[in-house]
């Protein structure tokens, strides 16, 4: 292997075992707080791939994440999110994990190892070279993701990375590569920490900078967000009534009748 995978060196803490609650939390804490000046020095690869992103999503393309174990969990997350938050269809946004939906709950062994499955399962989407597929892996090494991409990259589509080692084969696969280096984990090799806090925050970035450069935003306000419980609703009337300065039982009526915070304050305009 010609790089090294910092998340895998250990860690500058021995013996963690004799230290106290207090001294472990204080300590992975300062540990944590690395990471958004990790994230800092990634941020001219995360805007390029954004910038990519965007024309394609505003044509109509989708935007696939894909990764196995911590990372895939964690694109799905972000993917599933999306809906409610901002109001788009459930497939505009897909995450993808080696060992398919099982894997999300309980590990999958070997299935990271595939390194044709990510294409089989995108390829159950009818991607196209409209789409854009972002792989997600800690290491950079994970063959399902690898692959995945290699492919993409065959077939003119779009492909992107968050890893956290620099120059591992992912990000040489990979069009548009984010390399965060967090460094060695508190627990060695236990990439759900550090690696797993920059790749949130990250995806978290890219989604919302794509949702709001699509128009999902209004304000700072997610106006497009699913109805989907009384605290959403009562947020949503909340939203109205900031808006157009109107009192919450005019609001009430509005969002009732328009099921939508958005399409509620146009019709209020257009009077």
């Amino acid at each position: 292997m010609s790089f090294t995978k910092t998340t895998e060196q250990s860690s500058k803490y021995e013996h963690l075992e004799k230290m106290s609650v207090s001294e472990l939390l204080h300590n992975i804490n300062n540990e944590d707080k690395t990471v958004p000046l990790a994230i800092e020095k990634a941020l001219p690869k995360i805007e390029a791939l954004i910038e990519q992103i965007i024309p394609k999503m505003k044509d109509g393309g989708r935007l696939f994440y894909i990764g196995a174990g911590t990372s895939g969990r964690l694109g799905i997350v972000d993917a599933s999110e999306c809906p409610p938050t901002f109001g788009v269809p459930f497939d505009l946004v897909i995450g993808l994990i080696a060992g398919g939906d099982t894997a999300i709950r309980k590990a999958v062994e070997f299935a990271e190892d595939d390194k044709e499955q990510a294409w089989k399962d995108l390829s159950e989407y009818n991607i196209s070279d409209n789409d854009t597929v972002v792989g997600i892996a800690a290491s950079g090494t994970t063959p399902y993701v690898i692959g995945g991409l290699e492919k993409c990259n065959e077939n003119n589509i779009l492909t992107g990375c968050i890893t956290c080692n620099e120059g591992s084969p992912l990000a040489k696969t990979a069009q548009y590569p984010i390399e965060v280096v967090v460094g060695p984990e508190f627990v060695t090799g236990s990439s759900r920490m550090k690696a797993g806090t920059a790749q949130k925050l990250v995806l978290n970035m890219i989604s919302t900078a794509v949702m709001i450069q699509l128009g999902r935003v209004k304000g700072n306000k997610m106006v497009d967000m699913q109805l989907s419980n009384h605290k959403l609703v009562d947020r949503g009337v909340r939203m109205i009534m900031d808006e157009l300065n109107i009192p919450r039982e005019e609001a009430e009526k509005l969002l009732q009748e328009h099921q939508n915070v958005r399409k509620a304050i146009e019709s209020y305009g257009n009077r």
